[in-house]
């Protein structure tokens, strides 16, 4: 799928062109390698680019570290040059920004939703029912156990349950929505995401992403209770603490490790254990 050109190893910078970015780069990420930069005197990463039939050298990782060399006054900056399909460029635009710690829920989710069709497009025996036809096993999951939402969860450090979720609510997203959520004076989360892939009213699903974009409200569940209120000619509802301490405990454990969530299984075993009992009660 790709080959890297060892001939290339620097390119000035306004030869390397950024296209069709699935994210755009952050004020903070861009300052914190600028620092990095400065306090180092090198850039720690090499950018990664394409070369194009037409001689065009387009970006394929790094657009951070692009952007901090332009704003240093940089006039050439160390690359590796591949020459590749579209479906490896778009995979490591996507791993370049999956690795990076200050993804938020809905990036990650995007991002594993894009990676997951191209991952599918060029592994088809992994699809869902093709690979437990082949294997006989897992043709109820959402891929095959051993490819793509395993392997990821290992690289991430989350379950494989989390990142099917994750896939799930990134692939309900249009770009429009994408656009306005990344708007949102708060990170959308998770739990947000979740909702929002469940309605199927197209006016509820504007008035929820709205209200989120907007900073109307706090998460996705209130917006969807302000709706029926609206539309059912019923006061809109108090704030309910209970439903709002539930979905911070929710937005917590699916933003942490599973090695965090199991410490805190550990910690908390004996009162998990009473809560239970009682519910079975």
């Amino acid at each position: 799928m790709g080959d890297i050109l060892t001939t290339i190893t620097d390119l000035p910078v306004t030869d390397i062109v950024m296209r069709h970015r699935l994210r755009l780069v952050s004020r903070a990420g861009v300052d914190a390698i600028k620092a990095s930069i400065t306090e180092l005197g090198a850039m720690k990463d090499r950018i990664h680019v394409r070369k194009m039939r037409d001689g065009t050298f387009v970006l394929l990782a790094g657009a951070h570290r692009l952007t901090a060399a332009l704003e240093l006054g940089w006039d050439s900056v160390p690359v590796v040059c591949w020459k590749c399909t579209d479906d490896f460029a778009q995979l490591m635009e996507i791993d370049d920004n999956l690795a990076c710690a200050e993804l938020t829920p809905l990036d990650t989710a995007v991002f594993l939703s894009a990676r997951k069709r191209i991952y599918e497009k060029l592994h088809p025996e992994t699809k869902r029912g093709v690979a437990g036809a082949k294997a006989r096993h897992g043709a109820t999951d959402t891929m095959s156990v051993a490819s793509f939402s395993a392997s990821t969860a290992e690289k991430l450090g989350v379950s494989d349950r989390h990142v099917r979720r994750m896939i799930m609510a990134g692939a309900a997203l249009g770009p429009d929505e994408v656009g306005k959520l990344r708007a949102a004076p708060r990170p959308v989360a998770l739990n947000d995401l979740m909702q929002i892939a469940q309605i199927t009213n197209s006016a509820e699903r504007y008035h929820v992403v709205d209200s989120l974009a907007e900073g109307k409200v706090k998460n996705a569940a209130t917006a969807r209770k302000v709706w029926k209120a609206e539309h059912s000619g019923l006061p809109r509802p108090e704030k309910d603490r209970v439903e709002e301490a539930f979905l911070n405990l929710m937005d917590r454990w699916e933003r942490a490790p599973e090695a965090a969530q199991r410490r805190f299984v550990a910690e908390h075993r004996d009162s998990l254990l009473a809560l239970m009992e009682d519910l079975d009660d």
